[in-house]
């Protein structure tokens, strides 16, 4: 990735942490004074958000390091391990919510909450659609995943506010237990983001690759009017480059110079196709 995406990767992360951080404090204050666990919940979730944000921006900033002596591909694999700490924060704060939230039904410990809360949560919603819309347009430009899982958490931010906003203002209308139950649902969606971010990160961090894009490298690679059978293609992805070894079976009659002219034809061609820029051709002789 150019220095110049690394720099865009790090704005949005930054954007993700200032909005956190003047949200949280927002919602936890106007919380306690307007008595509202949802909102409450909604603000215990930005907190976290903020070390999440923090772990995918020093993710992105330790990606930037070159290869060294002992990490031959270099550091890209650090922005995974960044989403996969992200979703290790947000369930234990997903946990905590549903700890509180589960006490305050059981022991009928309702309150009313104030329209001041309702508004908040609105206001809130709003504002974290518009930073995820902002974080999803930058991912896709540098190819980040770790900004990419910030913004679909900031998404979910945005429908657990909604989701606040709706318990909140159906206590005030006198059903007292809607509160602790949008509280309830804030915690099952910060746990349902949380493992959709664990078992990417999981997936990537156990060299797994989509089968179908894996059958479109191949078909690129079997294309090539040298390549008489294609043996043999693996694919990995390093951060957010794509790594690719192949096997190729050429006609056995060709010089060295010749199969060599063709892997660097393939590699040419998975670059353009594919963005792909690191491939490794083995050609072996094909045999009738």
């Amino acid at each position: 990735m150019a220095n110049n995406q690394w720099k865009k990767g790090e704005i949005g992360a930054w954007v993700s942490i200032i909005t956190y951080l003047i949200l949280a404090v927002s919602k936890l204050i106007i919380a306690e004074i307007g008595t509202s666990d949802a909102l409450r919940a909604d603000g215990l979730n930005n907190t976290t958000d903020i070390i999440a944000s923090l772990a995918v921006l020093i993710g992105l900033r330790i990606s930037r390091k070159p290869a060294d002596s002992d990490h031959h591909y270099g550091h890209s694999k650090a922005e995974t391990i960044s989403s996969l700490i992200a979703a290790f924060i947000m369930t234990t704060i997903g946990i905590e919510v549903l700890i509180g939230a589960g006490e305050t039904i059981i022991n009928q410990e309702f309150g009313t909450p104030s329209s001041l809360t309702g508004w908040t949560a609105i206001i809130s919603a709003f504002i974290m659609y518009g930073v995820y819309r902002f974080n999803l347009r930058l991912s896709k430009q540098v190819k980040s995943r770790a900004l990419y899982a910030a913004a679909q958490d900031n998404r979910s931010d945005a429908l657990v506010s909604i989701g606040a906003a709706v318990g909140i203002f159906g206590a005030m209308a006198g059903i007292l237990w809607l509160d602790p139950a949008a509280a309830t649902i804030v915690g099952v969606v910060i746990l349902k983001t949380a493992w959709d971010i664990f078992t990417d990160a999981t997936h990537l961090l156990t060299d797994g690759f989509d089968e179908e894009e894996l059958e479109e490298i191949k078909a690129t690679i079997d294309a090539h009017p040298g390549v008489k059978k294609v043996e043999d293609v693996k694919a990995r992805l390093q951060g957010n480059e794509t790594l690719v070894d192949a096997t190729i079976l050429v006609s056995p009659g060709i010089t060295v110079q010749k199969a060599h002219d063709i892997t660097d034809e393939i590699e040419i061609l998975l670059e353009q196709k594919h963005h792909i820029h690191y491939a490794h051709i083995h050609t072996e002789p094909y045999n009738d």
